[in-house]
């Protein structure tokens, strides 16, 4: 009963903003909305690779439509839900990202190539050092993605809708894109938009949410660091344990298996010692997959779109999930606080949601200001690095049980 009246709500919130007059408004929303995502991209706010083509984007392709009868389609458009050949084949011809948005954006190969270089930026050195601590705060931070799933039915959301849903609380947009699209193909593309949206308020709102739970004395917290220096772990060792490790997870949940090759590949890449690889990998295909993925986005996001019934459920259920999952890693920070009996700074905790590298930069950045003697960052890119692996196992959990 309640979810039927939850439907009529927002079927009533859909009928009074979906008239003509309030879509055109919507779109002069959406211009504005995308020039600020530029300006706050521009000043560092938001991530520039992503927000910068993303704002511009999503400002043009309003702005084009705005004068045109029900929104029809220009050659900037993508079709996202082209499925007859004969029409897949004309709009390859006359949209100019289509074949950027088939070959790429809907298979999850783009989400595959963004993986493969977030690997070969990862030193998995921190997380063998300390493998229980990396693993409890990635666990903890995970909280978000485990309660918006039964949040998100509540909102109406089926079992498999909410699954891909609740994946934004892991605040790692390849991960949401690869379980909507294997779980959600006729939600994956407002799911990604919502989750792109919000990555940035994961370098934000943290900030705030590390005051607001966390006191300033223990915001300052300096660790005390062992007398003898760790030994160095081998490239070798890595190696073993990358490869293993992806085996493994592929052997549990092969339907998440491209995500798991991509990031150890990329991890296997770094610590075999090929360069001009690496370069490649971690510089022009990243980079490159980045923007485009930011542009694609930023086109998808055209007044009909936002305006879909489902996209204030998404935008409500998104923004629960990424503040569950940093109020869980911050707990699991005070968790090991206790543990340790006070050498633990629990500013680290929320370095578990596994936006890399921005939520261990926020940690390192928000203890600086209180004590500018504390470094905090190697522990925080452990549990960070940690939390991407996490993501993977539960968006190959959520595919294994509810495709």
């Amino acid at each position: 009963m309640e979810h039927l009246e939850f439907s009529k709500l927002f079927q009533g919130f859909y009928t009074l903003f979906t008239s003509e007059a309030h879509i055109m408004y919507t779109r002069i929303f959406l211009i504005f909305l995308g020039l600020l995502l530029v300006y706050l991209g521009k000043k560092g706010v938001l991530e520039p690779l992503l927000m910068i083509p993303m704002g511009l984007g999503m400002a043009t392709i309003n702005a084009a439509t705005m004068i045109m009868p029900d929104g029809a389609h220009g050659n900037l458009f993508v079709d996202p839900l082209a499925s007859d050949i004969n029409q897949l084949l004309y709009l390859l011809q006359i949209d100019f990202l289509q074949p950027i948005y088939t070959f790429t954006f809907s298979n999850g190969l783009i989400a595959c190539f963004i993986f493969m270089g977030i690997g070969t930026m990862l030193d998995i050195s921190y997380i063998l050092r300390k493998p229980f601590s990396s693993m409890f705060l990635a666990v903890c931070a995970e909280l978000g993605t485990f309660l918006a799933v039964p949040i998100a039915i509540f909102f109406g959301f089926s079992i498999k809708d909410a699954a891909s849903a609740a994946m934004v609380g892991g605040a790692d947009g390849p991960m949401v894109l690869f379980t909507a699209l294997n779980l959600s193909k006729n939600l994956f593309v407002p799911i990604t938009v919502v989750a792109y949206l919000y990555l940035g308020l994961t370098y934000g709102g943290y900030p705030y949410l590390i005051r607001l739970l966390i006191p300033k004395k223990l915001r300052g917290i300096e660790m005390v660091k062992p007398k003898e220096k760790p030994k160095p772990i081998s490239a070798g060792v890595k190696l073993a344990f990358a490869s293993v490790l992806c085996v493994l997870l592929c052997l549990m949940f092969p339907v998440a298996g491209p995500l798991f090759f991509s990031l150890f590949i990329g991890i296997a890449i770094r610590e075999s010692g090929l360069t001009h690889v690496q370069n490649f990998i971690e510089g022009p295909l990243l980079y490159g997959s980045t923007f485009f993925l930011g542009s694609l986005l930023g086109i998808l996001c055209e007044a009909h779109l936002i305006l879909n019934p489902q996209i204030l459920k998404l935008l409500i259920v998104g923004i629960i999930a990424l503040l569950l999952s940093g109020i869980g890693g911050i707990l699991g920070g005070y968790i090991m606080y206790f543990i340790y009996k006070g050498n633990y700074n629990p500013v680290i905790g929320i370095a578990g949601v596994s936006c890399v590298p921005t939520t261990a930069k926020v940690a390192q950045k928000e203890v600086h200001k209180v004590n500018p003697q504390s470094m905090i960052l190697a522990e925080a890119l452990g549990a960070n690095i940690s939390g991407v692996i996490t993501t993977a196992i539960i968006a190959g959990l959520y595919i294994t049980f509810f495709a």
